[in-house]
């Protein structure tokens, strides 16, 4: 049994199933599904439609080049029948097919990590950016209170008060001046 590869979107063809044309040169192009082959009629590049293994392969969303795609390739040389180089081939296609799955999750997992460190980077920017919408400016007061607390001369108390309230002051003025920005 034969699974067939669809041209134009790159999925298996079951025996008895998908469409064949054939065009005057000979040359066979076997579809999936009725959306492929009108996709193909239009003269639609499969490297460029988005929901083809051709788009993903090319556009580095899936894994492209890999020894272990040299096992899938078709060949058409008949080789005489022999039960154990059926079942060495049976075992090897399963191992190959096991290490190409960890491969494939390999690189997925390196796609993603590079998302989340692009999408970490913009997070932490958005919120140094509006810091003033997270942090209240009194939130510091507490902090100055037990400081003060320690301080016998009240003069240095007053003063300290004062510049803390004017840094507050300013703080808030620069958040209203960020919002209005926005």
């Amino acid at each position: 049994m034969r699974i067939e590869k669809c041209y134009f979107c790159s999925s298996n063809i079951w025996p008895g199933h998908g469409m064949v044309f054939v065009r005057n040169d000979c040359k066979i192009f076997r579809f999936c599904r009725s959306k492929c082959k009108n996709a193909f009629k239009k003269k639609k590049n499969p490297r460029k439609t988005k929901w083809t293994k051709a788009f993903r392969k090319s556009s580095g969303k899936d894994l492209a080049i890999d020894p272990s795609f040299e096992f899938e390739k078709r060949r058409n040389v008949p080789v005489k029948y022999d039960r154990d180089l059926w079942q060495k081939s049976v075992e090897a296609m399963k191992k190959v097919e096991i290490i190409r799955c960890r491969r494939q999750a390999l690189h997925i997992n390196n796609r993603h990590s590079k998302s989340k460190e692009v999408q970490r980077r913009s997070d932490t920017y958005e919120v140094t950016k509006n810091m003033g919408l997270i942090r209240s400016p009194a939130a510091g007061l507490k902090q100055l209170a037990t400081q003060l607390d320690g301080e016998k001369d009240m003069s240095m108390v007053s003063s300290k008060l004062k510049q803390m309230e004017s840094r507050v002051v300013e703080e808030v003025h620069n958040s209203d001046r960020e919002m209005d920005v926005e």
